[in-house]
């Protein structure tokens, strides 16, 4: 039974954590996934924005995930991503200061249950900016209740008079320094089952405030901690391209050396911190001041990490591309920047599903040279192998298509802010209208397929026309992978606009003449309907370049 609220006690710390983690990004909107992005610009800003950023959303685990994602994503270089990495293990020691001065030293019994009766109000409130806040002082609460909870269950359990595990431990300090190594691999083993350092930074500080454990052996739970949850972006890494698995690679790297010169000089650098501790916090209780030698200890030994490894970037960098080489399939035909899965918080995902559909309307774009490029074609050989280039492009429209959809209904899932909601509906209806215009762009490869196939050839004058409408739906296409592109609100959606019409116009005309045409016979009636369905199919595939234009547009004045 008590093993039962051990556990329960725990996932109430778990999921205060997280609830409180998400509504933090709920709060911050896109100026968290900005803010990461522009912050970056040499190692220094890096290590401080992902200290920043950890500190902020309480989840080291969400930072690197999200900064192995950007990379994937290609919004962070790997050097940026390795300076990164290193911030959000200064940030992830917060986490246990909250922890130490809040669980441990105040009786947060008598907060706990004003906070949940000031959250509900707010979670039920109109208004989301009130609605994230309440849900975080309901994670606040719940993580504190979760950790008192725990507490109280660890006293009740007597742990410290319990004959098997004074045994096991006692036993445990003969073996001199191999405690320290058994205790380490028990922390990671621990951290990588949970999925969370925080959760058990928490079960170390109640066993040494306790008295079960000794200051050493916890400290010992802590450094196995930072090797342990490097696993969860290198789970999320499996997926995703080379620089986003050399990313992760780093992480481990960076918490493993960490590590290794920490036990080089383990009990002399404890002792240091220790003593700096007793100095700092003289009159409080040893149970108290064991906790702050804890979180002392962890915050001391990733900053000093830190200091040393910054300076040596570059050769992390290079080690880790030494180690893990591109694949062989990684090419131009497979989505790029969303295969390395959904990131832990749906806020953060956003921008991995606006990238891919940039990349999206850049291949629609590349799709229609393409068939420029098969209207003059006259080898067999050759016209052969760029149709089949052309259908191929068409599966992997469709297939984009269905991933991204399903990507953001995945996302769609998640917390999210009311302006994210707005975004993912807009973004569906791009993605939707891009993919119409890879099928456009197939029909118009298929009948010039058909007239290459027959006897006859377009007149002079009808190629002129063709490429006249060709080069209107080019330049259509062109602005509108400016606009997908465009973050600042410097390019003028009107012009898409403008061509359409262009377009509009340029259709009816043509196609009046072409009635005048077939009965003059300047050409059959076959090649008149070939030269209306290219020139017909072009009007289309405008008319859904403005769709993807209006969709793009209408989000990003509702950002505005």
């Amino acid at each position: 039974m008590f093993f039962l609220k051990l556990i329960g006690s725990l996932a109430l710390l778990m999921y205060g954590m997280k609830t409180m983690s998400e509504a933090l990004q709920k709060l911050t909107g896109g100026q968290l996934r900005h803010f990461l992005g522009a912050m970056t610009t040499n190692r220094f800003t890096g290590l401080l924005t992902g200290a920043f950023v950890t500190a902020s959303v309480q989840s080291s685990t969400a930072t690197t995930v999200m900064t192995v994602s950007f990379v994937n994503a290609g919004l962070l270089t790997l050097t940026q991503a390795i300076s990164v990495i290193m911030g959000a293990n200064i940030g992830t020691t917060v986490t246990a200061w909250i922890m130490s001065v809040f669980g441990f030293q105040i009786d947060m019994n008598n907060l706990i249950f004003p906070l949940f009766a000031l959250a509900v109000p707010l979670i039920f409130s109109n208004k989301s900016q009130k609605k994230s806040f309440g849900e975080f002082i309901f994670g606040f609460a719940f993580m504190f209740l979760g950790l008192t909870t725990l507490r109280e269950n660890a006293m009740h359990m007597d742990l410290e008079h319990n004959a098997a595990i004074i045994s096991f431990i006692t036993s445990c300090k003969e073996w001199g320094f191999f405690s320290i190594l058994l205790f380490l691999l028990i922390g990671g083993i621990i951290t990588m089952c949970a999925q969370s350092s925080a959760a058990v930074m928490a079960i170390t500080l109640i066993l040494c405030s306790s008295g079960v454990l000794d200051l050493y052996l916890g400290i010992a739970l802590v450094m196995g901690e930072n090797i342990g949850t490097t696993v969860t972006s290198n789970i999320a890494a499996l997926t995703a391209n080379a620089q986003a698995r050399r990313a992760a690679l780093a992480h481990f790297i960076f918490n493993m050396f960490g590590v290794v010169w920490i036990l080089c000089i383990f009990h002399p650098f404890v002792d240091m911190v220790s003593g700096v501790v007793d100095h700092l916090f003289t009159g409080v209780s040893p149970e108290v001041a064991i906790t702050y030698k804890l979180s002392a200890f962890h915050t001391a030994f990733n900053i000093c990490n830190v200091l040393i490894l910054i300076w040596f970037i570059g050769p992390i960098e290079r080690v880790v591309c030494w180690v893990i080489k591109p694949k062989e399939d990684e090419k131009e035909f497979r989505l790029r920047f969303i295969t390395g899965g959904l990131l832990s918080t749906a806020e953060l995902s956003i921008v991995q599903a606006r990238k891919e559909i940039n990349l999206f309307a850049v291949r629609s774009r590349r799709m229609f040279g393409m068939v420029r490029d098969l209207l003059h074609t006259t080898n067999e050989n050759d016209f052969n192998k760029l149709f089949s280039r052309i259908e191929k492009y068409e599966n992997i429209s469709d297939n984009m298509e269905l991933e991204i959809a399903n990507y953001l209904n995945e996302v769609s899932e998640g917390r999210l802010s009311s302006e994210s909601k707005l975004q993912i509906r807009a973004m569906l209806r791009e993605v939707t209208e891009l993919e119409s215009i890879g099928d456009s762009c197939y029909h118009l490869a298929r009948t010039i397929n058909h007239k290459f196939r027959g006897n006859e050839d377009f007149t002079e004058k009808q190629y002129d026309h063709i490429h006249q409408m060709l080069e209107l739906t080019d330049a259509a296409l062109e602005h509108m992978v400016l606009l997908e592109e465009d973050e600042h609100h410097l390019v003028d959606p009107n012009k898409s606009f403008n061509i359409e019409n262009e377009i509009n116009n340029y259709r009816s005309q043509l196609k009046n003449q072409n009635v005048l045409d077939v009965n003059n016979k300047e050409y059959d009636y076959q090649m008149g309907v070939h030269y209306m369905d290219i020139i017909g199919e072009c009007e289309k595939l405008g008319d859904y370049v403005v769709n993807v234009v209006e969709a793009r547009t209408e989000m990003k004045e509702k950002k505005a």
